[in-house]
């Protein structure tokens, strides 16, 4: 054996050992980076959460019975038919007024899309109470819509202490939640595809229909996540806009609470809420993973 051989024999090992250490090293800074997160993670949701659980279970009837009344209780499967129904008519909403107005965010100028970008902000610098009293001031009886539409001829409305009501404050709060992800989807739409569609001879819906919409649904998707979720859990937009026969489960979980100090049910409640969204966060993934493969497979 020549003796070049014999000392890349010798260094070999010393190489994989090099390499081994250094991925150890970069493993335990990753750690180190990602130990004061998992500490907040562990100290303000894990611990909760398990007290959550744990009262569920040692409170009243315990784990079954408190799950055999939330189950078997007709008005809470009516007030949980409800969350999902005024979640979806919030998620609606925000998708057909997000839609047009990320649509307009894109195709104005610089100018006018960093006026439109403050406005869709704005939401996030004002305080909830503030916003939704406002939309009290206006959807009241004799606020400024009903004197508009009193003054037009059209009479007055019941738009406040209505499921109405609560989905156009809900709108309003969480628009920001669905422009700015489908706003973020349309910029990556390149436009020489709508140019190749016109010079194809497509008509400017066809192109609308069959270039651009498919392009921009990931960003639709992406927001309608995120307003569908955080619409079950709001609590105060609802209990200001609504009525009792509108009310929802975060006003239902307060009550158990707060007025009865059952916990335990309270607890099922809250934690049907986090299974259903950890349910939605599976399934949108699993789509998005399915999507990607199916897009990976077409490009071969």
């Amino acid at each position: 054996m020549a003796y070049t051989d014999v000392l890349a024999t010798e260094a070999a090992p010393d190489a994989g050992g090099a390499a081994l250490a250094g991925r150890r090293r970069a493993a335990r800074s990753w750690w180190a980076l990602l130990a004061p997160s998992l500490l907040l993670m562990a100290a303000f949701f894990a611990l909760p959460l398990a007290f959550v659980v744990w009262l569920t279970g040692t409170d009243g009837d315990g784990l079954l019975g408190n799950v055999g009344w939330y189950l078997g209780d007709p008005v809470q499967r009516a007030v949980l038919v409800r969350t999902f129904t005024t979640a979806g008519l919030v998620t609606a909403t925000c998708a057909v007024v997000g839609y047009g107005y990320a649509y307009l965010m894109v195709t104005a100028s610089a100018r006018a899309r960093m006026v439109l970008t403050i406005i869709v902000l704005m939401p996030f610098w004002t305080s909830l109470m503030v916003r939704t009293f406002a939309w009290v001031i206006l959807l009241q009886d004799n606020g400024l819509i009903n004197s508009l539409l009193d003054g037009l001829g059209l009479g007055r409305v019941a738009l406040i202490r209505t499921t109405g009501g609560v989905v156009v404050g809900m709108a309003q709060i969480l628009l920001p939640m669905m422009v700015m992800p489908i706003y973020s989807a349309m910029l990556r739409i390149d436009r020489g595809l709508l140019s190749a569609s016109a010079t194809l001879g497509a008509r400017p819906a066809v192109t609308f229909a069959r270039v651009w919409l498919p392009l921009s649904l990931p960003g639709v998707a992406a927001g309608s996540l995120l307003v569908f979720i955080s619409s079950l859990g709001f609590y105060v937009t609802p209990a200001l806009l609504g009525s009792p026969d509108s009310s929802l489960v975060s006003q239902q979980i307060y009550a158990q609470v707060s007025g009865l100090l059952a916990w335990g049910r309270g607890g099922v409640m809250g934690l049907s809420l986090l299974v259903v969204t950890g349910v939605l966060l599976s399934l949108a993934f699993a789509v998005a993973a399915s999507f990607r493969a199916g897009r990976l497979r077409g490009s071969r």
